[in-house]
């Protein structure tokens, strides 16, 4: 976008060619299947992410490779080792590199960094079994140019375990917490029970019986007595990591509001304080006396009436 736009006021461009320009980086149509949703990132803040599942190796290799070229990266989540080894091809062909996340990845661009934000977004997971999941979060905070830090293995089945990596995380500066659990799914209830930090739940389907397939941990999440817990829905790592983005976002916005506001609170003049002795010689120039008056003058009555007497001899 950056680049039409400088293409424009340097004279390369028409606005018409822009304008068609600009269009085909909001929405590009490979070969009459799939569209990728370029613009995403610019409207939400949130880079698109390619689903591996469903999709043939190839074409999901293809659709990562894409996004990357057009900007910068390119995400995919739930892939198998067929799909990680076509990635790794495709990749490879267009000289790209690969970050791994369990089994996500980022697809980048050579010399593509996002730009680094200062978000935080802690990631704990109940057991190792769900660190999958929640990778899939981390990867997406990474990609939106935030920190993300992961402590796994947490679980309430030993509670002295997560309360030293929960402190490291606060201390650390977590704006946002995303807390992966399976089984029960008690962590993230836990975890928002105790903190001032917005905690987003995110049930894993890990588990046996009734609670294999994540239901038990959703059901928990929902009804936790925690205010303010929000969840996602099952195995939604993607979900979460967007979500605990834009809340970060959020925060850091208000943060630098505020900041503004205080900067320029001290720059404004302070009206002068009047002392007590001027604020009461103040008054208005002119004043009614309306009380009564304290003295009356003495009435002197006459001692006769009508004329005076002549005085006897």
């Amino acid at each position: 976008m950056r680049d039409v736009l400088r293409r424009l006021t340097a004279g390369e461009l028409t606005e018409d060619e822009a304008l068609a320009e600009l269009r085909s980086i909001q929405l590009e149509e490979l070969g009459g299947k799939a569209r990728l949703d370029i613009g995403r990132f610019m409207r939400r803040g949130i880079p698109e992410v390619v689903l591996a599942t469903g999709k043939a190796p190839a074409e999901a290799a293809r659709l990562a490779v894409s996004l990357a070229q057009r900007q910068g990266q390119g995400l995919i989540s739930r892939m198998t080792a067929e799909h990680r080894a076509a990635l790794g091809e495709a990749a490879g062909a267009a000289q790209m590199a690969i970050v791994d996340c369990s089994n996500s990845a980022r697809v980048l661009r050579a010399g593509f960094s996002p730009e680094a934000l200062d978000g935080k977004v802690g990631v704990l997971t109940a057991g190792t079994s769900d660190v999958p999941v929640a990778d899939e979060a981390r990867m997406v905070v990474e990609a939106c140019g935030m920190g993300a830090r992961l402590e796994a293995d947490l679980g309430v089945a030993g509670l002295h375990r997560f309360l030293g990596p929960l402190s490291a995380i606060l201390e650390w500066g977590a704006d946002v917490i995303v807390v992966a659990a399976g089984m029960d799914g008690v962590l993230p209830g836990l975890v928002a029970g105790l903190i001032d930090v917005p905690v987003i739940g995110l049930p894993v389907s890990t588990g046996y019986g009734r609670g294999g397939a994540g239901e038990a941990a959703l059901n928990t999440m929902l009804q936790s007595c925690s205010t303010g817990l929000v969840v996602v829905n099952i195995d939604n790592g993607v979900g979460a990591g967007a979500a605990a983005v834009l809340i970060a976002q959020r925060r850091l916005r208000g943060r630098t509001e505020a900041k503004i506001a205080k900067a320029n609170a001290a720059t404004r003049s302070r009206p002068t304080k009047m002392g007590n002795a001027a604020l009461h010689a103040s008054g208005p120039p002119i004043t009614r006396n309306d009380s009564a008056p304290s003295r009356i003058a003495a009435v002197t009555k006459p001692s006769s009436q009508g004329k005076p007497r002549r005085a006897r001899p």
